[in-house]
């Protein structure tokens, strides 16, 4: 008999005399104990103080409130978010798959019905975690789409979003775009009105083996709603009762992206998206269905935006909002669960400097899975632009891939719940997006109020307060509005086709076009004089005092495509080819210099001077001043006017 251990190849007591010896460890560990407790009230006189100094002689009581962020008419982030403001909120959230929803749809990780497609067609069983990677293809090229599909199943993708008409796929050509496409493992939703969604319909007739999760795309309020035009809704339900024959296979799409496309904030979407959701059920339920099963037709899509904690919790939002119509209509708990399809924001996606758009979309889109989004499309960065090409899908795809298979983003249910901040935001936008809804109905529903233009004047209204962040740089855009490439190549790409018509009915905006517009009458005007239009910037003393005000004022005029050479004093101006001078310095020297010289640079021929500082220096002979906060676009358009730019 050995005595030899088996593992170590080595006798008992060399053995034991390699265990190593427990840690002490104490039996209470109080985190940060050597500390003393800090108070609210502590916390607000420190911030008191900074403010102070920083200019700030009267402040808010409390004084946090000078630090509020707007991120909707009537919701405001705070600087600082404790127990005490989970205090008032309402009692749980619940569990993930159970009402109310806020913590997801699903008891457990994984996008519902659907499974991870292989190069050879296989499934692995569905991802264990994460959502449903849905691409979405408009190319009008059947070939280039079938050829993008391929390379999208084969590499990550789990499903496909197919638009569909003029400009796009065309109608008559689904059926061989799908050739080779599994649909018992990748769901299929197609975007186009009743053509497409028949056109789907007819292609899988009889087939019992489709992919959940797949739709028909019908949505014919958001068509009302882009097109001004009315809508006929009584066709829904026959359409509807064709698809649930195919189990898991929807038939309408709620798309709130059309308000926000629009400029409405995630209070006017989520509030018109119940109102649409509810128009959906009483034509569902008219034309013969159940409450039940009309519930089960929706599928509800939402922009999803930079601001990731905004857009976390207005999905948990959503989820509970919905949950809260379910309830009241008379619906079952099972068929109350809002299905969610996340579409990062095309209002913030750029054409300039196109590539930042990497960034946006990745924070949108962790936002997306960390708020329970079921299915989520990355737009690739260059959609602005137009059609994509095989680049910016791979981008796409794979910023999705990461986020689920390195970044393991799904395994955890409701990730951010439990966050003071988190949960406060979500019922603040939970209470003022159902304020709206109930607004709306009681305007007579989403169809009357767009027709008497209460939807398009409350969308206009917080648009107009957004713009005007975006005008003074609060809301900065980094590559546009910030720290712009006057000298970048952007790629050349096909044109998109506009999916929904914008006639008469609600507009479309991006957050980038007002200086975008601005810096394409720049480079116009080069092209056609082949000088770029200029702003001179007149520097005032050593190069330690005027460097930050000139990186400053170069910043903001470069945002509107103009150059910006500089010189001490006026000497330069004549060589800068331009008549407008911007002086920069300090404001010691301003006081003793900037006056003087104004009058020189106005002798050497400009005819608009500019002072980087605030209007309080008051200095004589300047026309205008560019300070941080300033409405950088009028400045900018008061710029183009004089140098005779034209948009």
């Amino acid at each position: 008999m050995s005595t030899t251990d088996e593992t170590t190849g080595q006798g008992p007591a060399a053995a034991d005399a390699e265990v190593p010896a427990e840690h002490a460890v104490p039996e209470d560990l109080v985190l940060a104990g050597e500390f003393d407790a800090v108070t609210r009230d502590q916390w607000r006189e420190l911030v008191a103080g900074v403010l102070r100094k920083a200019g700030r002689e009267e402040l808010p009581d409390p004084v946090e409130d000078a630090l509020r962020r707007p991120v909707a008419p009537g919701v405001t982030v705070a600087p600082l978010y404790t127990a005490e403001d989970a205090g008032d909120l309402p009692a749980g959230a619940g569990v993930p798959g159970l009402p109310p929803f806020v913590r997801g749809a699903r008891p457990a990780g994984g996008p519902a019905g659907s499974a991870e497609v292989t190069a050879s067609g296989g499934a692995e069983g569905g991802a264990s975690g994460g959502w449903d990677i849905r691409q979405r293809h408009a190319h009008p090229d059947v070939a280039t789409t079938k050829e993008a599909i391929a390379a999208d199943l084969e590499n990550g993708v789990t499903s496909l979003w197919l638009v569909l008409g003029e400009g796009a796929v065309p109608v008559d050509a689904l059926g061989e775009v799908l050739t080779d496409v599994y649909l018992d493992l990748a769901p299929v939703a197609v975007q186009g009105g009743q053509a497409a969604a028949e056109a789907f319909l007819d292609l899988v007739e009889g087939r019992t083996d489709l992919a959940s999760g797949g739709s028909l795309g019908l949505d014919p309020l958001g068509v009302e709603a882009a097109s001004g035009e009315r809508q006929d809704l009584s066709g829904l339900a026959g359409l509807a009762r064709r698809a649930a024959a195919h189990a898991g296979l929807r038939s309408v799409v709620v798309d709130g992206t059309v308000f926000h496309d629009a400029g409405a904030s995630v209070v006017e979407e989520l509030g018109c998206s119940l109102a649409a959701g509810v128009a959906y059920l009483r034509a569902l339920t008219d034309g013969g269905l159940t409450l039940d099963e009309a519930a089960a037709q929706l599928e509800f899509r939402y922009a999803a935006s930079a601001d990731q904690f905004t857009t976390i919790a207005a999905l948990r939002a959503a989820r509970r909002l919905w949950d809260r119509v379910g309830e009241v209509s008379g619906a079952s708990p099972e068929a109350r669960a809002q299905r969610q399809h996340a579409v990062t924001s095309s209002v913030m996606t750029t054409k300039r400097d196109p590539w930042v758009n990497m960034l946006r979309t990745t924070v949108a889109c962790f936002a997306a899975g960390v708020g329970g989004a079921d299915a989520v499309t990355v737009q690739p960065f260059d959609a602005a632009l137009g059609l994509p090409d095989a680049f910016s899908r791979r981008i796409a795809r794979n910023t999705q891939n990461l986020l689920v298979e390195e970044g393991h983003l799904g395994r955890v249910l409701d990730p951010a719940g439990g966050s003071w901040y988190v949960e406060s935001l979500t019922d603040e936008l939970a209470r003022a997006a159902w304020e709206w809804f109930t607004e709306i109905e009681r305007a007579g529903g989403l169809s009357a109020a767009l027709a008497s233009g209460l939807v398009r004047d409350r969308i206009a209204q917080a648009w107009d307060a957004r713009a005007q962040r975006l005008a003074t740089r609060a809301d900065a855009i980094t590559g546009v509005s910030e720290f712009p490439h006057l000298t970048e190549k952007l790629p050349a790409r096909q044109p998109a086709a506009e999916v929904l018509p914008a006639t008469g009915g609600l507009p479309r905006v991006r957050a980038a076009q007002e200086f975008e517009a601005l810096r394409d009458a720049a480079d116009a005007a080069e092209q056609s004089t082949g000088t770029r239009p200029a702003v001179y910037l007149a520097t005032l003393g050593p190069i330690a005092r005027h460097t930050a005000r000139a990186t400053f004022a170069a910043n903001l005029f470069q945002a509107g495509g103009l150059a910006t050479p500089s010189g001490d004093g006026p000497g330069g101006l004549a060589g800068a080819g331009t008549t407008v001078a911007c002086i920069c310095g300090t404001d010691k020297d301003y006081a003793e210099h900037a006056a003087a010289l104004a009058a020189e640079l106005e002798a050497a021929g400009a005819t608009q001077v500019w002072l980087a500082g605030k209007p309080d220096l008051a200095v004589d002979g300047v026309d205008g001043y560019v300070f941080a906060g300033c409405d950088a676009l009028a400045a900018l358009r008061t710029v183009h006017e004089q140098l005779g730019v034209r948009a």
